[in-house]
């Protein structure tokens, strides 16, 4: 937790230095201009019927676009935009901002953007294009226009062979019956975005099985999933699901049983570890990171860190009182 809290420090003291590249003039009028989306941005999430919540978000998006333009505009933060999600990596490289839109059947398109910064200020932009719905295969490698569309809620920087990769986790509120997790890795191929690749390897498995490019796990609706980084362990951490109507290939049936699986970084890839933890858990051992339950959302307010770890902590004692019992 310290090194956590040292590292998050770090970040806010850099970003506080270097938001001084900011013009006066120009954080003013960020400013004024942050107001509007804000109220914008409420309408994107709130609005009572999908053709409200479709035309705000597309009024947002150019005013989003307009803002970024200006010079240095990276080190302003937005974060009055409580409902638009923001994920740095720890070399400040890139932010990335996401965000979804609710249909009337409860499914969800998401949109986003990457920012990249640069060193003379002026605006690099990649606009990501989800495209989730049109494709029935999720284990791909794509460019932006082909992202798989999810609500990212943290991401973590490992470095292989002179060579930066960014693994991103994300959320999909997905359906009426299921929602997923996503971990994903994100590098850059001659400056451009390049998302997936075989990065999750389960060659160290007790039945060895193919490398994925893409790691989701689907589960059902009113469940609540950990997939997340464990700094502590230095590990990929998540839940392992059962079905409770014995119904593995029906994903809304899945649940959490009180196991985790995990992925350690070795040699430039995460590979699969098979059962975490093999006696009860202990406080402060498990997994962090539970950005959303669907049935219980509100995208006005999304959790913090913090929020999320509390939370997550108290989910573990309460599953390690339970395993003792039993």
């Amino acid at each position: 937790m310290r090194i956590g809290i040292t590292v998050i420090l770090a970040c806010l003291f850099a970003t506080a230095a270097m938001a001084q590249k900011l013009a006066p003039a120009d954080r003013a009028a960020l400013t004024q201009q942050e107001d509007s989306l804000r109220a914008v941005h409420y309408d994107v999430i709130n609005g009572k019927m999908q053709e409200v919540r479709t035309t705000r978000n597309d009024q947002f998006i150019p005013e989003l676009v307009k803002a970024l333009k200006t010079k240095y505009s990276y080190y302003y933060p937005f974060d009055s935009i409580r409902t638009m999600a923001r994920v740095y990596p720890q070399d400040s490289s890139f932010r990335i901002f996401t965000w979804p839109l609710e249909n009337d059947n409860s499914t969800f398109r998401h949109f986003g953007v990457i920012q990249m910064n640069t060193k003379d200020g002026s605006l690099k932009l990649f606009p990501l294009f989800d495209n989730s719905d049109f494709t029935k295969n999720m284990d791909t490698i794509t460019d932006q226009k082909g992202w798989y569309g999810c609500l990212y809620y943290a991401i973590i920087q490992k470095h292989y062979f002179n060579a930066e990769y960014y693994t991103l986790f994300g959320w999909d509120a997905n359906s009426q019956t299921s929602q997923k997790k996503i971990a994903e890795m994100l590098t850059f191929k001659n400056g451009q975005p390049v998302f997936g690749g075989p990065f999750f390897s389960f060659a160290e498995d007790t039945v060895p099985k193919p490398a994925r490019n893409r790691f989701i796990i689907e589960y059902k609706r009113e469940a609540v999933a950990a997939l997340n980084y464990n700094q502590e362990m230095d590990m990929i951490v998540f839940d392992h699901l059962i079905s409770e109507t014995g119904e593995e290939y029906k994903k809304y049936t899945l649940v959490p049983d009180l196991d985790y699986e995990g992925f350690k970084w070795k040699a430039g890839k995460w590979v699969h570890v098979e059962k975490v933890f093999h006696d009860a858990l202990q406080q402060g051992k498990a997994p962090v990171g539970e950005p959303v339950n669907k049935s219980k959302v509100d995208l006005t307010r999304p959790r913090t860190a913090e929020d999320i770890n509390a939370e997550t902590l108290e989910k573990a004692a309460q599953k390690g009182k339970k395993k003792k019992k039993d």
